[in-house]
């Protein structure tokens, strides 16, 4: 599988009810080992988290089932991460 680099950036709407949804999708994503490892910025500003899927279009899947994507509280980046 290859590795996504998910990039989440708070938006001023962020509903605060949204986080601990997004944590638990996360924890699912990390017993499936989808997910890598993840947490937040030291700034609060947003996190990040590394997603394994077998394509990019598979990624972008995934993120979409994000309840912080669904609640459109982050603006959310997913790049290929080639990692030696």
């Amino acid at each position: 599988m290859t590795r996504y680099l998910v990039l989440l950036k708070r938006r001023p709407q962020l509903d605060p009810a949204v986080v601990p949804l997004h944590r638990q999708f996360l924890d699912e994503l990390r017993a499936q080992g989808r997910c890598e490892m993840n947490g937040p910025f030291g700034d609060k500003s947003g996190g990040a988290y590394l997603l394994r899927a077998e394509s990019a279009a598979e990624a972008q899947v995934i993120v979409q089932r994000d309840p912080a994507y669904t609640s459109g509280g982050w603006d959310i980046t997913v790049h290929e991460w080639l990692v030696d």
